[in-house]
C-alpha cells in the first residue's frame, strides 16, 4: 500500500504539531480515506468486518459513561494508558473499595452542567471537587445544558447494545448503510500522551455534540501493542477516492502532521459530505476545536453554546473527566496534607524539551524571573536571615509538577535559607518526580492525572510553553496562567514569561486554509475570538473578544 507524502512540520517536541504550509489549490479531493485492498475481495465488507473486529477487540464504550453508574474504576479508562500490572490492579481495587465519607456541595451539578441521577459514592470526586475551588464558579449557557441533556438521550437511543446500534453495526459488517441513517457514531483512537488524549477527546465529544453523533472511545493505547501491523495500517495507509463515492465509513487523520487534504475537515462542503456518512474513525493528537468556530455552519450553534469563547473546554472537561476514587485518594489526600491551609496556592507546572536530564540553571532563572516580576511569588531579601514579622503571616504554598526533582530542590531551598523581604512563609511541595515520561505506565498515568487536577486547584498558576499538561490544568481549573516562554540556546528568554488571554488551550497545528476563496490564509485573523497562541505564534486558541 503507498503512503501519500506529508506536508512538511516543524517538529515542536510535545506531540502537538507543527507549522504547516497549505496548498494553494486542493482541488475536488475529500477528508476520506479509505484502504486499499487486493486479491478481488469486497473492500466495503471487508473494511466493515475489520471495523467491528476492531471495536470488539478494543472494548470500546460510549464516553456516557459519565451518565450513568459506572463501577468505581471505569471513568479511568476515558484516560487510560497500557496494562496494568497485576499488582497494581488489586492495590487500585483495594483502594476504591475503602468506605470513604461523602461530602457533597449546595451546587454538586455545577449548575446543572451534570445530569442527575448518579450514585455519589462511585465517583466521589464528581461532586467533592467542588468542595476544593475556590470562588464563583462558571455557569453554563442554557443551551450547553439542554444540549447535552439531547446527547444523553441520543446515548440511550443508539448507545452500545441498543436495538439500533446492534443493526447499525450488523449493517458495518455487512457493507449496508444509509444515507439517512437512524444513528451516526464517532469512533475516538486513544492516542499520543495523557494530556494530548484529554484535549483531543474533548474534541471529538463537541463534534458529536455539534453533528448529533454518539461518540465511542477506544479504552486503550494497549490495542497496536496486540494488533500492531494490521492495525496500524488501518490508521496511516490509505488512498483517495472521490466525493461521490460513498460509503458508511471514514477515517479522518487530525494527527499533527495531516496534510492539506485532511485539512479540508475544517471546510463546510466536506462537513456537509461527511453528515451523510453513519461511522466516523478519528485520530488525533490535536485540541482542534478553535477551528471548529471557523466553520460557518458551526458557527451559530457553537455560540449558543458558548457565549463566552474561553469557557469551552472548562465546560466540556468538567462534564466529561471525573477522576476515580483511587486518583481521587492520591488527589484529595495530597491537597488536605499539604496545601489546604495555605493562604494562596502557586501552581508551576515545569516541561523541558530537551534530550537531556536536567534540571538546567537557565530554567530555574526564568522560573524565579518570571514568578517574582510577576508578583506570583515574594522576593527573597538574601541581607537578612530574620525578617520580624507584623501581624499574622501570610502562608504560600507552592506545588511543582516536574519529571525532574531538581527545581523543587532548589527553589524549596532558596525560601528556606533566606527569608521572603515581605515576611511570607513559604512552603514547597512536588507529589512526584518520574524521571522521564512513561506513557505506556499506568500507574504513572495516575500520577499525572493526579498532579493536573492539583494544578488545576490553585490560585496562581505558571505554565510551560507548548505543554498540553499545563492546558489541561487550566482548564480545568477556569485559571488563566503566566506562561514560560520556551528557551532558545538554554538561555532564560527575557522577558520570562507572559500572562494567558484565555484559559483556553492552544490549537498546535490549525489549518491556514480559506475554504471559500480556495487559498492559503491566517486563520488566526478570520473572527475576533481566534487569535494565535502566546506560547505558539502559529497555533490557535479561543479568545473573548
Amino acid at each position: 500500500m503507498k503512503r501519500f507524502n506529508k506536508v512538511a512540520t516543524t517538529p515542536n517536541g510535545g506531540g502537538g504539531g507543527g507549522q504547516t504550509t497549505p496548498a494553494s489549490d486542493h482541488g475536488n479531493d475529500v477528508v476520506s480515506r479509505v484502504p486499499e485492498w487486493k486479491c478481488g475481495l469486497n473492500p466495503m465488507k471487508l473494511m466493515g468486518v475489520f471495523v467491528v473486529l476492531v471495536m470488539g477487540l478494543s472494548v470500546l464504550f460510549s464516553v456516557s459513561v459519565v451518565l450513568r453508574d459506572p463501577p468505581s474504576d471505569v471513568l479511568w479508562t476515558v484516560v487510560q494508558a497500557r496494562n496494568l500490572d497485576f499488582k497494581v490492579q488489586k492495590a487500585i481495587r483495594l483502594e476504591s473499595d475503602l468506605p470513604q465519607p461523602v461530602q457533597v456541595p449546595k451546587d454538586k451539578l455545577l449548575g446543572e452542567l451534570l445530569p442527575t441521577g448518579f450514585d455519589e459514592n462511585s465517583c466521589l470526586s464528581r461532586y467533592q471537587s467542588l468542595l476544593y475551588r475556590h470562588g464563583t464558579p462558571r455557569k453554563a449557557s442554557p443551551y450547553l445544558i439542554s444540549k447535552l441533556r439531547s446527547y444523553e438521550a441520543l446515548h440511550k437511543k443508539c448507545g452500545p447494545h441498543t436495538d439500533l446500534y446492534n443493526k447499525t453495526v450488523k449493517d458495518l459488517k455487512s457493507g449496508r448503510y444509509s444515507t439517512t441513517p437512524d444513528c451516526k457514531y464517532i469512533v475516538w483512537i486513544s492516542f499520543s500522551g495523557l494530556g494530548n488524549r484529554i484535549l483531543t477527546l474533548a474534541s471529538a465529544f463537541l463534534y458529536a455534540l455539534l453533528t448529533d453523533r454518539v461518540l465511542l472511545v477506544d479504552r486503550g493505547i494497549d490495542i497496536p501493542d496486540l494488533f500492531a501491523n494490521r492495525f496500524q495500517k488501518f490508521l496511516g495507509y490509505f488512498p483517495w477516492i472521490s466525493r461521490s463515492a460513498l460509503q458508511p465509513y471514514v477515517y479522518l487523520h487530525l494527527v499533527h502532521d495531516y496534510d492539506d487534504q485532511d485539512k479540508l475537515f475544517f471546510c463546510d462542503q466536506d462537513q456537509t459530505y461527511l453528515q451523510k456518512i453513519p461511522w466516523l474513525v478519528m485520530k488525533t493528537d490535536n485540541y482542534f476545536i478553535p477551528s471548529l468556530f471557523l466553520i460557518p455552519s458551526f458557527e451559530q450553534e457553537l455560540h449558543s453554546l458558548f457565549p463566552d469563547k474561553e469557557t469551552v473546554f472548562h465546560f466540556l472537561g468538567r462534564y466529561l473527566f471525573h477522576p476515580t476514587n483511587s486518583v481521587w485518594g492520591l488527589i484529595s489526600r495530597y491537597y488536605e496534607a499539604y496545601i489546604s491551609k495555605a493562604d494562596v496556592k502557586v501552581g508551576i507546572q515545569i516541561r523541558v524539551f530537551d534530550r537531556e536530564n536536567g534540571p538546567f540553571k537557565h530554567v530555574l532563572d526564568q522560573i524565579l524571573s518570571c514568578t517574582m516580576k510577576e508578583d506570583i511569588l515574594p522576593k527573597l531579601n538574601p541581607h537578612e536571615r530574620i525578617i520580624s514579622p507584623v501581624g499574622k503571616q501570610k502562608t504560600v504554598a507552592v506545588l511543582i509538577t516536574s519529571l525532574s526533582s531538581g527545581y523543587f530542590e532548589e527553589l524549596r531551598n532558596l525560601y528556606w535559607e533566606y527569608p521572603t523581604a515581605t515576611g511570607e512563609i513559604i512552603a514547597v511541595y512536588q507529589p512526584s518526580h518520574e524521571g522521564y515520561q512513561q506513557t505506556e505506565k499506568q500507574n504513572h498515568n495516575r500520577k499525572a492525572w493526579a498532579e493536573m487536577y492539583l494544578l488545576s486547584l490553585t490560585d496562581k498558576l505558571v505554565t510551560s510553553s507548548w505543554s498540553t499538561f499545563g492546558y489541561v490544568a487550566q482548564g480545568l481549573g477556569g485559571l488563566k496562567p503566566w506562561i514560560l516562554y520556551k528557551p532558545e540556546n538554554r538561555t532564560a528568554p527575557d522577558p520570562p514569561c507572559r500572562r494567558a488571554v484565555s484559559m483556553e488551550p492552544c490549537f498546535h497545528a490549525p489549518p491556514f486554509y480559506d475554504c471559500k476563496m480556495r487559498r492559503g490564509v491566517d486563520t488566526g485573523n478570520l473572527v475576533p475570538h481566534v487569535k494565535h497562541c502566546e506560547d505558539m505564534s502559529w497555533g490557535l486558541k479561543l479568545v473573548d473578544h
